[in-house]
């Protein structure tokens, strides 16, 4: 809200360029370690026991400590704002020099906080995945797990993979500043590119991390208000198995203008290309499972329908990204901005909040408010496009990123795009009072929660006269 306050109308210093950098740091850092991925960490612990059938998470008491660190982590984190010296001002990506020469002495807390949240992901993601290996129910085989018990499961198995080397990263950090090492310092024969390699080798896996859970959830929230099984349920699986490994072999496409080897750039050029082919997959699945579905519109699957569609113009942006030439012209813009954006909050945000009106009912054991559920939606879709869509073209008209003042041919766009984000954030008022108001009470939700949702009854025909007819127990619904 600071960020875009600030950008409400060129020359405004509301706050002064060196706190909206602090605000651009710390929003890039909390949203992605402590938002998004605690709250998909949090789902998974939840629900994969539920779905596979076992009795808890396999590791109870890691699981305990995992949880514990993380509020520390984030109290480290925010506490960088009110101490002496100014908070961390270089970005979310703490590209070295900038933070290692240059950096405020606050950085040390940031660097902590972000080992305190690694080693969180790695004691979260062994439990995850000793318990869905050695928990299962019998006959529950690895390949009738629901979709969100596999995309956690590989998720998990991403997240050992690249957390350790983004603790490699700030440690060397940690070095440099303190104890006279020159890891990313090129007079002392260090390399500041050495930093954006390690970086983004964490960075481009980590961006999957954050996604593969949501496609988990959409997985199982399209299904079940399509009144269909999945649509090519191996094929699902096998896609995220792709996602996960290209993951590994693109972290280059950030870096296309740092002068990296020619070749290079092709390699990770046509690379990129190729990770569309997978995602590709699973959106055509999404709508073949949709596709002559008994459908109805409740506020999870209305969620799920807009992160399908915009999700997929992120993607669209992204392909446009992944060329090298076209990205030399994109990139550092607010169209890199608008990309990234679009696939993180249609994305991630919308299958987290879809996941959780979905399982709110079975949480709680109360069904939520299904009318303000829809203000909540078309609040939010409607603001999410005014506050995103606009960037893409003041990233083309040349608008730099991580600026707190602009040229005045960018004024209406970025107007526009501040009313949209306040939309956004008054919307999601009303989905922290939908889940206060839920968890206090309401209509008590059945066993069944969304069998009998509205516009799907079960249709008895008519018996003969001369016959009896009796409808089997288990289609009656005591609602209708």
């Amino acid at each position: 809200m600071v960020i875009r306050a600030e950008l409400f109308r060129p020359g405004a210093r509301i706050v002064s360029p060196e706190l909206f950098n602090q605000m651009t740091t710390l929003h890039g850092l909390v949203m992605i370690f402590v938002a998004v991925m605690p709250a998909f960490t949090g789902m998974a612990n939840w629900m994969i026991p539920l779905m596979i059938g076992a009795p808890d998470m396999a590791m109870p008491r890691m699981n305990n400590l995992s949880f514990w660190i993380q509020p520390l982590a984030l109290i480290i984190l925010l506490s960088t704002l009110f101490l002496s010296g100014p908070a961390p001002d270089f970005g979310w990506s703490f590209y070295a020099p900038l933070s290692t020469t240059y950096g405020p002495a606050s950085t040390d807390y940031m660097i902590f906080a972000i080992h305190l949240l690694g080693i969180s992901s790695i004691m979260g993601s062994i439990n995850i995945i000793a318990t869905i290996l050695n928990m299962r129910a019998p006959g529950m085989t690895l390949m009738k797990m629901p979709m969100f018990c596999w995309t956690w499961l590989i998720t998990a198995f991403l997240l050992i993979a690249v957390m350790p080397v983004l603790a490699c990263a700030v440690t060397m950090m940690l070095f440099d500043r303190h104890f006279g090492t020159s890891f990313f310092t090129a007079a002392g024969g260090g390399d500041p590119l050495l930093f954006q390699h390690l970086f983004w080798f964490f960075g481009h896996p980590e961006v999957y991390i954050i996604i593969l859970p949501a496609f988990g959830i959409i997985s199982s929230v399209i299904p079940t208000f399509s009144r269909k099984k999945l649509f090519g349920y191996k094929f699902m699986v096998y896609a995220v198995a792709a996602i996960a490994f290209l993951s590994f072999i693109v972290w280059m496409h950030h870096m296309f203008t740092t002068g990296v080897p020619f070749a290079a750039e092709i390699w990770t050029m046509y690379a990129t290309m190729i990770i569309a082919v997978p995602t590709g997959v699973k959106i055509f699945n999404w709508v073949a499972t949709m596709y002559k579905g008994s459908l109805t519109f409740e506020t999870p699957m209305l969620f799920a329908v807009a992160f399908v569609f915009l999700f997929t113009i992120g993607g669209f942006s992204g392909v446009m990204l992944s060329m090298v030439p076209a990205d030399y012209q994109y990139q550092n813009s607010y169209f890199v901005v608008a990309h990234f954006h679009y696939v993180l909050v249609p994305g991630a945000i919308f299958a987290l909040i879809s996941g959780t009106y979905y399982w709110l009912p079975k949480w709680t054991g109360h069904m939520y408010d299904e009318t303000l559920g829809k203000w909540h939606f078309w609040l939010t879709a409607i603001s999410v496009n005014v506050t995103f869509f606009p960037m893409h073209f003041l990233g083309l008209a040349g608008m730099p990123r991580r600026v707190p003042d602009y040229a005045l041919q960018f004024a209406n766009f970025n107007m526009i795009a501040s009313i949209g984000a306040f939309i956004f954030g008054f919307a999601q008022l009303i989905f922290i009072y939908v889940i206060i108001k839920t968890i206090k009470g309401g209509p008590p939700a059945t066993a069944q929660v969304w069998e009998g949702a509205k516009g799907f009854e079960w249709t008895v025909p008519s018996p003969a006269p001369h016959h009896t007819f009796e409808i089997p127990p288990k289609f009656i619904d005591e609602e209708h």
